[in-house]
């Protein structure tokens, strides 16, 4: 028998989620957006109507304007939205326990299992569940029914907004193989150059390419493409109880104002240290190496890594070991526009306790006492929210106070 593999994708979901509290803006063009002020001005999300007068993701707020002069712009709600998209995803659960959330705002559902509790259409329970998601959250979604994982994300993607289509054995080759090889999962602009090159334009194209000859072009990649577009696609969908845990964790961050000086550079990095700590301790996990990669204003990007001993959970340490880096690389008498700090070469924490054996007496006290003092941190963070506190030396934003209003002086808000 078939597996009923369900891709449900949250239509438009930033700017649907922020027209929730402005329900009257429904019908104009919306789009949700960074701060210009803060350098992050591109376009996050839009809605229909912003879609139908050209305006895209990812460009500037400008370019959007330019194509459609009445845009509403909405500030971005990160929390809310990662609220919402867990909200949707428990109520996935109550179909199955087979969920598998693909970033924030699309999951899949395997419902081989559960189909039959609630009538047995594939069709008509996606009809449900997209109507229990508009009832009960106020938000649409489209979704894909197929026998796998890259056929239902297809579907999802084929009819837009609110809508369900379903791709069987016997649909498939009508509705999958016509359309464009690049809206296959997974065909990069690496993928989708070779295909160019041998004429390959649909997916039906590449379904009636040889395979072995794709596994000599692209390898194991593409010779997994082949099944992909031939649908012999058998990946399972994760468990929604299932964790994976992470292979690296990073934050990066473009400053409101360049990095001027090795403070500030310093002060950037503590921040962005201590953002990984507290993401490694919630996954009890350490790690073995540090990254640092630096842009300058002219979007020139450098970076160094190096291996740590022993293994590491502490913002002080990363901070430490990425300043270090910087020290050997980079200029500090050079403008900084944005840096990543990733924690990298990752274990379990109860792993790395038996390298610890080996420190004496002082080294054990002293990391003691720093673990003590971040476990602290995190609890206030827990309690009152990431923002609550941070170190001394990682201010909110870097360079602020370089910019900031004399005493009684005016600050200006765009």
């Amino acid at each position: 028998m078939d597996r009923v593999i369900f891709h449900c994708d949250l239509n438009s979901f930033y700017a649907s989620v922020e027209l929730l509290e402005y329900p009257d803006l429904r019908h104009r063009p919306v789009a949700v957006c960074g701060d210009p002020k803060s350098r992050h001005g591109i376009i996050l999300a839009k809605n229909e109507p912003a879609k139908a007068f050209g305006v895209k993701t990812a460009e500037t707020i400008w370019q959007a304007k330019k194509k459609c002069p009445d845009l509403v712009l909405l500030p971005a709600h990160h929390s809310r939205y990662q609220a919402l998209s867990r909200q949707v995803n428990l109520l996935y659960q109550e179909y199955t326990d087979l969920v598998e959330p693909f970033g924030i705002d699309e999951s899949w559902l395997d419902l081989t299992g559960t189909l039959h509790l609630f009538g047995g259409d594939p069709a008509a329970l996606a009809d449900q569940i997209r109507e229990e998601v508009r009832r009960r959250l106020g938000l649409t979604i489209s979704v894909g029914a197929s026998f796998n994982k890259v056929f239902a994300k297809l579907g999802s993607d084929y009819k837009k907004p609110d809508a369900t289509t379903l791709i069987t054995r016997e649909n498939f080759r009508r509705i999958v193989w016509p359309l464009p090889v690049t809206d296959l999962l997974y065909v990069g602009r690496a993928a989708a150059k070779v295909f160019d090159r041998f004429g390959i334009r649909t997916i039906g194209d590449l379904a009636a390419f040889d395979r072995e000859r794709l596994y000599h072009l692209l390898g194991k990649n593409g010779a997994q493409l082949h099944d992909f577009a031939s649908g012999a696609d058998r990946s399972p969908v994760a468990p929604a109880a299932q964790y994976t845990p992470p292979k690296s964790v990073g934050s990066g961050y473009t400053f409101p104002q360049n990095l001027q000086g090795r403070d500030e550079i310093k002060a950037g990095i503590a921040q962005l240290a201590d953002q990984v700590a507290v993401r490694l301790r919630k996954h009890g996990m350490k790690c073995q190496g540090v990254s640092l990669a630096i842009r300058d204003p002219a979007f020139q990007d450098v970076g160094r890594q190096q291996r740590l001993d022993p293994p590491t959970d502490l913002a002080r340490e990363l901070t430490q070991a990425a300043v270090a880096l910087a020290d050997q690389f980079w200029n500090m008498g050079n403008p900084v526009r944005a840096m990543t700090v990733t924690a990298i070469y990752l274990l379990p924490a109860e792993d790395a306790g038996a390298q610890l054996d080996l420190f004496t007496q002082d080294q054990h006290q002293r990391r003691e006492r720093l673990e003590k003092l971040e476990g602290a941190l995190d609890a206030i963070r827990a309690k009152y929210g990431d923002g609550a506190i941070a170190p001394a030396s990682a201010p909110r934003d870097p360079g602020q106070e370089r910019h900031a209003p004399p005493p009684g002086g005016t600050s200006l808000e765009m």
